[in-house]
């Protein structure tokens, strides 16, 4: 392997454990908290959209570490980012019921809930980094067809 590839391959391992840790973090503390909020209900309650971001957020962190395949990064960028978005979406505004969608406004902050932002926001500054860092390729001296 040339030396461009291989350093490009540290930065991007270690993005990759990052992205996957925060996506981890965030499949827990969902699933940890999904049953409190099960009460908190339209024709969805907020503990079954608790347990869906859990297990989009597990998917999205093995497919980090196992595929490794743009496809795979910009769901695992998906997930952190509209998780993260929602997140601070209901914790400053009351957008009210939408949908079959409960009212999940709750303008406090508590372990969990900073734990969480903590989790998306690695999870998505590391996706970021997989999607636009690319190490160069270069060619060998001598051109193309340069003897070894």
């Amino acid at each position: 392997m040339r030396d461009d590839m291989r350093a490009g391959r540290f930065p991007r391992g270690a993005a990759r454990v990052l992205a996957a840790a925060g996506l981890a973090v965030d499949a827990y503390l969902h699933a940890h908290l999904a049953d409190r909020y099960d009460a908190v209900s339209e024709s969805i309650s907020q503990g079954t959209l608790f347990r869906i971001e859990a297990a989009l957020a597990a998917l999205a962190a093995l497919l980090v570490l196992v595929w490794r395949r743009v496809p795979g990064d910009v769901f695992a960028w998906a997930v952190a980012a509209g998780g993260l978005a929602l997140l601070l979406i209901y914790r400053y505004a009351d957008v009210g019921t939408l949908g079959p969608f409960p009212d999940m406004y709750e303008p406090v902050w508590f372990r969990d809930k900073t734990l969480t932002v903590v989790a998306q926001a690695v999870a998505v500054l590391a996706t970021v980094f997989l999607l636009l860092y690319r190490p160069r390729r270069t060619r060998p001296r001598g051109g193309r067809h340069a003897a070894y």
